[in-house]
């Protein structure tokens, strides 16, 4: 039997996520199978970086500076740099794979053809990842190599660990919200919770759907030039150097601050438009929509109870709200200058302080 055969209303997400894993090894060797797995997981690991990365790059403009320095600090850790090796990874898969599927989407004749497409694939994400990887491999042994001293302070785990338990705790404060919610609007309309047959696909399910595709291939230039730009040739070491010019922009980091970094870029102008802002705006709202949709998707294939699904969607919901709303403040208010001036000095004093000794 199918999947769809066998999975009802009411089955436990356990159970259907086993159900996933079974079915995906039952049918070993079937490359169509193994693309749908990779483009799902690596899908939903690129969303665990992008909620992190929204939140703390918000830091910059709305919070003291010191949160985004720390963050980034923690970014240069070993642990996060062989992160950034399967963030790149997932990025570059989950982009080709997706446009594979929108040229199918868009000539279904082609779906024959699918098995050979995903090869190709797989084909093109390993031709880009060699070259990716080994300019991010050199520059990561040049930072190593050139630390003081190389030991576990390095890896800088209690301070990940601390912070990202926020994270943590954030995001099972959001579902909380999402459960206590959904079971509110059950007891408000009783009913709400009985199985439903299936539905026929609305207007809005449509223009997601239209919007999925449209917003993959939209995404794509974006991604990949920020890709090229933050991980290669930029590269996240070189956000806090002192005295570096930031890719993208004329003037340096006179405070060797990531914080400073972000301002240069979005202080940046191109013909009297702040252009990285406007690409970072656009770069928000379609991966943020399209991210957590596809999310959306997910959760109805592995949970099928009515009040856990209704408060997982709503968890959702008032993510991508929060997201937006965070992200966009901080992209179109900006660094205060007031701010990055006070860096400046401290680098300065600091600089004077050790020319003293």
């Amino acid at each position: 039997a199918s999947p769809s055969k066998i999975v009802i209303v009411g089955v436990p997400f356990v159970t259907s996520l086993a159900l996933t894993i079974s079915e995906t090894l039952r049918y070993r060797g079937k490359i169509g199978q193994w693309s749908w797995v990779l483009h799902r997981i690596t899908g939903l690991g690129t969303l665990f970086f992008l909620f992190l990365h929204v939140i703390d790059t918000s830091w910059a403009a709305l919070y003291p500076p010191s949160l985004y320095n720390r963050a980034i600090s923690q970014y240069q850790s070993p642990l996060f740099t062989f992160g950034e090796f399967v963030l790149v990874a997932c990025v570059v898969y989950h982009a080709i794979n997706g446009f594979r599927i929108v040229l199918f989407d868009w000539r279904p004749q082609w779906w024959k053809f699918q098995a050979r497409a995903a090869n190709i694939v797989l084909g093109v994400t390993l031709v880009l990842l060699i070259p990716t990887f080994g300019l991010m491999f050199a520059e990561t042994i040049r930072h190593y190599t050139g630390l003081a001293t190389f030991n576990f302070d390095t890896f800088k785990l209690p301070e990940i660990i601390a912070d990202n338990s926020r994270f943590a705790l954030g995001i099972i404060a959001l579902l909380a919200f999402g459960i206590i919610a959904s079971a509110i609007y059950s007891v408000i309309a009783p009913g709400a919770n009985a199985p439903r047959k299936a539905l026929k696909r609305s207007r809005f399910d449509t223009f997601m759907w239209m919007y999925m595709r449209a917003s993959g291939v939209l995404i794509l230039p974006l991604v990949f030039g920020h890709l090229a730009m933050m991980h290669v040739i930029q590269g996240v070491f070189n956000i806090s150097v002192h005295n570096y010019i930031p890719i993208g922009t004329t003037m340096i980091n006179q405070s060797g601050t990531a914080v400073e970094f972000v301002a240069l870029r979005w202080n940046t102008m191109f013909a009297g438009v702040f252009v990285w802002r406007v690409y970072d705006i656009l770069l928000l709202i379609l991966t943020i929509i399209h991210g957590f949709y596809g999310m959306h998707y997910a959760l109805n294939d592995y949970i099928h109870n009515a009040l856990v699904n209704r408060g997982a969607q709503i968890a959702i919901f008032a993510t991508v709200i929060g997201l937006l709303f965070v992200g966009g403040i901080a992209i179109l208010s900006g660094v205060p200058a007031e701010t990055v001036k006070m860096l400046q000095q401290q680098t300065a004093q600091a600089a004077a302080q050790v020319a003293v000794k």
